[in-house]
């Protein structure tokens, strides 16, 4: 479900609260498996946080720049995740990960599903601020053509159910100006994710 400007009236409270969790846990540019660097900068907060090395694609309840605890999720992140799940459909939404995405002209998420949690019952809670993106969203088929959707400040998507496994991803940032962000798009993803290990 697409919920259009849902989280623009909060957005001055989630831009303050971002601020607060990447002092502790900074932007960085992670590393695939395959020795490739990601282009979208990635930080997380909540119990637990996914992580990406040569070792594979994980959730770890550490981050492992500072090999301290992801910092906690603020307030204001898990009562729009919560308010936005039940608005799709998905009442009682816990998310335990809240993965941060920051994109810059030219970066990108390429296509693929969101597999690595513990339990798949629970929703996708994606939340869009600063300049507008492309989101591709397909069926659990690869090879499906995915559907192409004008992202904007505020907007929010919500996926569960039979849509949970559905391969998704962001096409190349377009450059702009956003009048909070600048040159920039935040993504805040919300999962439940379950347990993990206490060190990457």
């Amino acid at each position: 479900m697409l919920l259009r400007g849902f989280a623009r009236a909060a957005d001055v409270a989630l831009l303050q609260a971002l601020e607060g969790v990447t002092a502790q846990a900074p932007l960085r540019h992670l590393v695939t498996p395959g020795g490739h660097t990601m282009s979208v900068a990635m930080s997380n907060c909540g119990p637990l946080g996914w992580v990406s090395d040569r070792n594979g694609y994980r959730y770890s309840a550490l981050d492992p720049l500072s090999g301290k605890n992801w910092p906690a999720m603020p307030a204001c992140f898990v009562g729009l995740a919560a308010q936005a799940a039940a608005q799709a459909g998905f009442k009682n939404f816990q998310p335990d990960a809240c993965l941060i995405n920051s994109y810059q002209p030219g970066a990108k998420l390429s296509v693929h599903q969101d597999k690595d949690e513990k339990d798949f019952s629970a929703p996708i809670v994606s939340v869009s601020l600063g300049l507008p993106a492309v989101f591709l969203f397909g069926s659990a088929s690869r090879g499906d053509k995915p559907q192409r959707y004008r992202l904007t400040h505020g907007d929010v998507v919500g996926w569960g159910g039979p849509s949970r496994l559905a391969f998704h991803g962001v096409a190349p940032l377009a450059d702009g100006v956003h009048q909070l962000l600048g040159r920039r798009r935040i993504n805040l993803t919300f999962r439940r994710a379950g347990r993990a290990s206490a060190a990457t």
